[in-house]
């Protein structure tokens, strides 16, 4: 790890503490952590130097991405609606937009990216939201749900239809029409400011459709997701690390019928299937990351294959590390509880297993054509 990224990584495990279960219960990330970590841009620290930004590689953001996630699931969420946010704007918005929102999201504002709706998830082809020219004007329109980080953010960027094509819209939380309402008690993640928000008669300047709008929906989601699914699966690799920590320790240290209860064989295989996952999946998500440094052609299945690979693993991980911790790793609040419930989560977003699935054997098709 190089020494910005090891530095950052130092503060912010100083900032969390053993603070991070807390947070969870409550359902709630304290508001100056996140500007702290947004001012300093470590929320998206791939954001480019000449915006602004610490201009880190993928391969650093990756690593400190999942050094957050070991620590707060809740936090490193955050930072991966920041870091698509940026992304979205950097590669649609034109150079304008992206002088004028790119040091904003470096330097302490917040952001996330509304895609989900009622009735469009892995289907975003369905999304119904709609915006329109309306003079000198545009006027969006719709309802999305579970926006994660929306609670803490500043702008929204919203996914909509705009004629035969889609449009990506920068949306300021407060303005008048934006409706923002907190999803209660979710699953995993529940620090992470999900929310649905509901977009009536929106009234924003033209500069705010970045790109000028009519883009292929798909090329807007699959923009945004490209982040999305490399970040969540580097944030896997973190849960994992976390697994693997709580599962040795307690192994080690708590003996059964008279000697560690790591040294009784059928724990042991936990422990290292535990290992395995984490190292497979650290090697998935570097491979990803060197892709996406490198530009490389390859860069979209390996991204897939990062993210469902590291999400299968966390999930599988954290029911492992439940396990051998038993009842010691069964409370609400325990590390290895907050993971389970934040893996199963990862196996649903960005993508879902199923739908990476499909991508993967899309990508195998393709290649024995060739």
């Amino acid at each position: 790890m190089r020494e910005p990224v090891a530095a950052a990584a130092s503060a912010v495990t100083e900032l969390v503490g053993d603070r991070a279960s807390g947070w969870d219960r409550a359902g709630r990330l304290p508001e100056d952590l996140v500007r702290k970590l947004g001012a300093a841009g470590q929320l998206a620290a791939q954001i480019p130097t000449r915006y602004g930004g610490p201009g880190w590689s993928s391969a650093d953001n990756g690593e400190f991405t999942a050094h957050v996630g070991s620590l707060c699931g809740s936090l490193r969420s955050v930072m991966t609606s920041q870091g698509m946010a940026a992304w979205t704007v950097e590669r649609l918005g034109d150079p304008a937009q992206a002088a004028e929102l790119l040091p904003r999201l470096a330097s302490g504002e917040t952001a996330a990216v509304a895609f989900s709706e009622p009735q469009a998830g892995s289907d975003l082809s369905a999304i119904e939201t709609t915006v329109t020219i309306d003079g000198d004007t545009l006027l969006l329109n719709g309802h999305k749900k579970w926006v994660t980080a929306a609670e803490y953010a500043d702008l929204i960027l919203v996914v909509a239809r705009m004629d035969e094509g889609g449009a990506v819209v920068v949306v300021d939380r407060t303005a008048p029409g934006v409706r923002v309402r907190p999803v209660a008690d979710p699953l995993g993640c529940r620090a992470a400011g999900h929310a649905e928000v509901r977009l009536d008669d929106v009234r924003l300047p033209l500069s705010r459709l970045l790109g000028g709008g009519r883009q292929p929906l798909s090329l807007l989601v699959t923009t945004a997701l490209a982040y999305g699914r490399i970040s969540v699966a580097w944030g896997c690799v973190g849960i994992l690390r976390a697994c693997v920590a709580a599962a040795v320790e307690h192994a080690g240290s708590r003996h059964q019928f008279g000697r560690p209860l790591g040294q009784h064989q059928l724990v042991a295989r936990h422990l290292a299937d535990l290992w395995t996952a984490e190292q497979v999946s650290t090697r998935a998500c570097e491979h990803a990351s060197r892709c996406w440094d490198d530009n490389d052609a390859g860069l979209v299945p390996a991204i897939v294959l990062a993210k469902y690979v590291s999400a299968t693993h966390a999930a599988e991980g954290a029911a492992a590390a439940v396990q051998v911790l038993a009842s010691a790793g069964a409370q609400d609040g325990h590390v290895v509880a907050r993971a389970y419930r934040d893996a199963k989560l990862m196996e649903i977003i960005e993508g879902s297993n199923e739908v990476c699935q499909l991508i993967l054997a899309d990508h195998a098709l393709t290649r024995s054509r060739i």
